[in-house]
């Protein structure tokens, strides 16, 4: 991965990590990564798990380093989702896209056209379900109508038992209620 040049260091602050470095901040805003709250640099969760993955984070706990799995235990505390929001991220950051926090839908990234971050709004709203876990469907119709709303494209990402990230490009759709027609019969049982 070469999106960035040299090593980020941070330090973790509850579960986000704190970029003090100017130069850095500037290159990781950049590239897409952290943003500034309350007059500090931070890098998302989501973030810091993937810059761990292709060790391009030195994470420091005090003065002890953080490894990747630690990491992912501490974000395990605060969210329950934290590793697959990770595989989604992982995944839309190696086909080169610039993805960011989103709206509240769960896992859901604001995802930006290749090339575009920074020039044009998100293009995408990403969100994930892993298969096997149940949901509502009237849940999953209610954020598709919302991101379709904001003038977002509704992207479901389903993530495999194997840890693949498929997508499917999702549609509002409407249900009507079968009544009996003129010229249609019923049967009965």
């Amino acid at each position: 991965m070469s999106e960035l040049e040299s090593k980020v260091e941070g330090l973790l602050v509850k579960d986000h990590v704190l970029v003090s470095d100017k130069e850095m901040q500037h290159s990781l805003e950049q590239k897409g990564f952290g943003e500034t709250m309350k007059k500090k640099f931070f890098l998302k969760p989501f973030e810091s798990l993937y810059l761990l993955y292709v060790d391009k984070l030195k994470l420091l706990r005090g003065k002890y380093e953080m490894d990747f799995d630690s990491m992912m235990t501490e974000c395990m505390k605060t969210d329950p989702d934290s590793f697959t929001k990770f595989l989604i991220y992982r995944d839309l950051r190696t086909k080169g896209y610039v993805a960011k926090d989103g709206f509240g839908f769960g896992s859901d990234f604001r995802v930006y056209e290749r090339g575009q971050f920074g020039e044009k709004g998100a293009k995408y709203v990403v969100f994930g379900m892993t298969e096997g876990r149940r949901e509502k469907i009237g849940l999953l119709q209610k954020q598709i109508e919302e991101i379709t709303t904001m003038g977002k494209e509704p992207v479901l990402a389903v993530i495999e038992r194997r840890g693949e990230v498929i997508y499917y490009k999702v549609s509002k759709i409407q249900f009507h209620q079968n009544k009996d027609q003129p010229g249609f019969s019923s049967i009965e049982s």
